[in-house]
């Protein structure tokens, strides 16, 4: 078992190769697994060393800690860091709400609300600086 009490399953891979994996660089494991999971709607579904991925549904986060493998300098000496402008897409049922919430967490808001054909969105960013989109669906 881990610290966190979520028992390591190595190597990890999804539960099906239909799901969606994305990594993320991130300072602090702890931090992270925190916001996703207290404010997003994910779960733990392993930690081991300087990684944890957590889930929501068919997705799946590689949270890459400083010294995992996933976070190592690249042969051109780039480093690979948190921030940039591609991001996860996370449904909600109550989009005013949650950002009422998060707002009152503290966390970052790229923008405020805007509202599409498609539906109304907005863009935080979690502690490390990592973009997630959060979008209610139009209807």
């Amino acid at each position: 078992m881990t610290d966190q009490g979520v028992k390591p399953t190595l190597p990890w891979v999804p539960n099906r190769d239909t799901d969606a994996v994305v990594r993320y660089q991130i300072a602090d494991i702890d931090r992270a697994i925190a916001f996703y999971t207290e404010h997003l709607g994910f779960t733990l579904a392993q930690r081991h060393g300087p990684i944890a991925i957590v889930s929501r549904g068919a997705l799946h986060l590689i949270l890459s800690g400083p010294g995992s493998s996933g976070s190592r300098t690249m042969p051109d000496g780039s480093r690979q860091e948190p921030g940039g402008w591609n991001r996860i897409v996370l449904y909600v049922d109550d989009l005013p709400t949650l950002v009422d919430r998060l707002r009152g967490a503290g966390t970052t808001l790229r923008n405020d609300v805007e509202s599409g054909p498609g539906g109304t969105q907005i863009q935080i960013l979690d502690p490390d600086g990592n973009p997630i989109e959060l979008h209610q669906a139009a209807g």
